[in-house]
């Protein structure tokens, strides 16, 4: 039984223009979807923040048996969500596979945070109880990108529903469908009630919107760093929280024991996987000058042997880039980069929306695709002498998401990863790795630190000030003196 169909999908009417979802490999429309309008926002913020109350007085395990049902969804419908995360989003269906089992295992992580402790008890000076509480934020807004859309949708999603919010869900009209419509389909089938969880695909009008309503105190945005400054800017404006998920440019550290043998292959993933489309790839091949000919010379003949085309129709490693906007970005870059001195190893050429993975060597701080977040499928590759310099070039970025360092000593990896300041560190792997026990987010450029994965996601959730109950009778003078009947936090 289909679980998507376009006739029922969008349960709300909205008001917005028509919007064509196409396949970027084909240009074919698979979809049209009608995008929200600030006035849809702010409806659907009300049904939210009127659903909210009841939901979160739910009990936990009925907030959770939601959310497992909604993983166990997630599973037997794969092969239909499959097929619209390859066609929508340009994903190859290993790609998509992963991205279905990460949006289950989030769904059951969440399960697992609606029975977690609510509160502390605090010591008083005065005979009462004391104790804290915490408390559903109410409706959390979720902004969501293009690029992994059902993983970055789902791990703001489903923590804030298992913890009692409702969510109002903005994805990018690009994936409309696989990055929102099938979330909420999925959840829908699972028992969420009405109205506790909308979805609204839509622009920036409709992203704005969303950050200043009234009725949503928070947002979680995944998304560029320029954007992302822009949401911060306007939630500070209208006192809310806003846990910002942004860019990368991370690098790999191959230092001079790493074996090229086991390097290559996960090297060639860092920077090519989806296309490069991707916050955490490896946007730094940072090499000991001892292995630096050799690193140059295999990964430009693994780029070389990759293949390129429609992850739907044909085998391929990498798929097509999102849109042509997008390709004339990384082009651009890529061709800046020659210009300035750059050496084009591999790549570097394009058919319609399918890029070359591409290698650059001789590239130095001023060469723009290693300065600059590329976010298409180009590995930069820079030599260094010792440690210092590794550490001093590693350290050396606006960004800070993640690292890799691959090393045969992983002591000395960790010790090198203690003078790089990044959000997560990767010892013998490339830079591409995340789970959803993991807490995940970034320093400086790249983010407001971890708001996402196991216990982040309960840490994002308001405490309540400290509430007190005082027994209506006269305290005794000793101090361990409890009231007559527990209080229940």
């Amino acid at each position: 039984m289909s679980l998507l169909d376009p006739k029922t999908w969008q349960a709300r009417p909205l008001s917005g223009d028509e919007h064509v979802v196409t396949e970027p490999a084909t240009g074919e429309r698979l979809a049209t979807v009608t995008l929200a309008s600030p006035d849809d926002v702010r409806a659907a913020a009300r049904a939210g923040a009127a659903a909210q109350g009841d939901w979160a007085r739910q009990p936990h395990f009925v907030r959770a048996a939601v959310l497992r049902r909604a993983g166990d969804l997630f599973t037997e419908h794969a092969d239909e969500l499959r097929t619209w995360l390859v066609r929508e989003s340009g994903s190859i269906p290993g790609k998509a596979d992963f991205e279905l089992h990460v949006a289950a295992q989030e769904c059951y992580e969440a399960a697992a945070l609606a029975s977690r402790p609510t509160g502390q008890v605090l010591p008083s000076e005065a005979p009462r109880l004391s104790y804290t509480r915490r408390v559903p934020a109410g409706v959390v807004g979720v902004i969501a990108p293009f690029n992994a859309p059902l993983i970055l949708s789902i791990r703001s999603v489903a923590p804030a529903l298992a913890l009692g919010n409702a969510v109002v869900l903005k994805p990018d009209p690009r994936t409309a469908v696989c990055g929102g419509l099938a979330l909420a389909a999925v959840l829908a089938a699972a028992g969420l009630p009405q109205d506790v969880l909308h979805v609204l695909p839509g622009g920036a009008d409709a992203g704005q919107a969303l950050v200043a309503d009234p009725d949503v105190p928070v947002i979680s945005f995944t998304g560029s760093t320029g954007a992302g400054r822009a949401v911060g800017e306007a939630a500070g404006r209208h006192l809310k929280r806003a846990h910002l998920e942004l860019g990368g440019n991370s690098a790999l550290i191959v230092l001079a024991d790493a074996d090229l043998d086991a390097v290559i292959s996960t090297a060639a993933w860092g920077s090519f996987f989806h296309q490069g489309q991707i916050c955490m790839t490896t946007g730094r091949h940072l090499v000991h000058a001892s292995l630096y000919e050799e690193y140059v010379e295999r990964l430009a003949a693994k780029a070389e042997s990759l293949a390129v085309g429609d992850p739907h129709r044909d085998q391929v490693h990498l798929g097509p880039v999102i849109d042509a906007a997008q390709l004339a970005k990384i082009h651009g870059l890529v061709e800046a980069s020659t210009a300035a001195g750059a050496k084009l190893a591999a790549g570097g050429t394009h058919r319609g929306l399918f890029y070359r993975p591409t290698v650059l060597a001789g590239v130095d701080d001023s060469t723009p695709a290693y300065a600059e977040e590329v976010f298409g499928p180009v590995a930069p590759v820079r030599s260094f002498t010792d440690t210092d310099e590794a550490a001093a070039l590693a350290a050396a970025s606006p960004y800070g998401l993640s690292l890799g360092i691959v090393t045969r000593d992983p002591a000395r990896g960790l010790d090198l990863a203690e003078r790089i300041p990044t959000g997560i560190v990767h010892i013998n792997d490339q830079t591409v790795n995340d789970e959803a026990v993991a807490p995940f987010g970034g320093v400086a450029a790249s983010g407001t630190g971890a708001r996402f994965g196991g216990e982040a996601n309960i840490e994002a959730r308001p405490p309540r000030d400290s509430a007190a109950y005082t027994p209506k009778r006269r305290a005794p003078s000793r101090r361990t003196a409890r009231p007559r009947s527990p209080a229940r936090p």
